[in-house]
């Protein structure tokens, strides 16, 4: 029941995506510059918050636009109704709808769809990860120097040692290709898929990789911060790779000496 209410509650957001996409909808901006969020994301959240609410009535939420629904549970959904909203918004179809369960701090399950590709991606943990109900697996790649990554920027930039433009500026002057879509959700499932060979984001929220970096894993991935530690959805930093070139990418990326 679990299963099919994530199944259910990620159709139901997408479904309101695709109603609002490239028509007319409200956008106003959150906190900080670049910050949108549309009247498409609030319908969305909505769906899918009634959505589980109907089988789950006491398990804990949390999703970006609502935030925490705190309820004494073990068992707690994290929502990005769009993650890649600024896409959404200029009708750019790089965006989906991506929620993970979560029980007693472990992920348990993932799934993000992107409607506008037909793109439905799901993961539960120890059983592997699918797309359109097939099987998909990282790639093979061996070495950075021969991958195509992939990445995102803050819209305030960080002020850091081997910040956001420090370390694209150190990859693309060896020549390694390294893309920015605008969603890290589908960044995610993109490495998961094999298309990406790795991800690095330097500010991330829970909502943006929950389900995401499940895949990754369950795909035969690696992902962790930027130490090389094990990942949680609660820290900024994330690196997800194919685990052939993660070693290597964490020295790239200048936080492992």
């Amino acid at each position: 029941m679990l299963e099919q209410t994530l199944i259910e509650a990620t159709q139901a957001g997408a479904k309101v995506l695709q109603e609002f996409f490239r028509g007319e909808f409200k956008i106003s901006n959150k906190e900080g510059i670049n910050n949108l969020v549309t009247e498409a994301d609030h319908a969305a959240e909505a769906a899918i918050i009634s959505t589980i609410k109907e089988s789950f009535p006491d398990h804990f939420i949390l999703s970006e636009e609502a935030g925490e629904i705190k309820m004494d549970s073990e068992y707690k959904w994290i929502i990005d109704p769009i993650d890649g909203t600024i896409n959404f918004a200029n009708g750019i179809p790089i965006c989906c709808v991506s929620i993970g369960v979560e029980k007693a701090g472990q992920m348990i399950l993932g799934a993000v769809f992107n409607p506008f590709i037909n793109e439905f991606y799901f993961a539960e943990k120890g059983k592997g990860a699918l797309l359109n109900d097939q099987k998909i697996s990282v790639s093979n790649k061996t070495e950075v120097i021969s991958s195509c990554l992939v990445t995102g920027f803050p819209y305030s930039y960080l002020e850091m040692e081997n910040g956001p433009l420090q370390i694209f500026d150190k990859f693309i002057r060896r020549g390694i290709p390294v893309r920015r879509l605008g969603s890290a959700a589908m960044d995610l499932c993109w490495v998961a898929a094999g298309r990406f060979d790795g991800f690095y984001e330097h500010s991330l929220s829970a909502w943006d990789t929950a389900a995401g970096f499940l895949l990754v894993e369950e795909a035969g991935g690696t992902v962790t911060d930027f130490y090389g530690n094990p990942y949680s959805p609660y820290q900024r930093q994330l690196l997800a790779t194919n685990g052939k070139i993660h070693e290597e990418m964490l020295h790239e990326i200048g936080w492992r000496k």
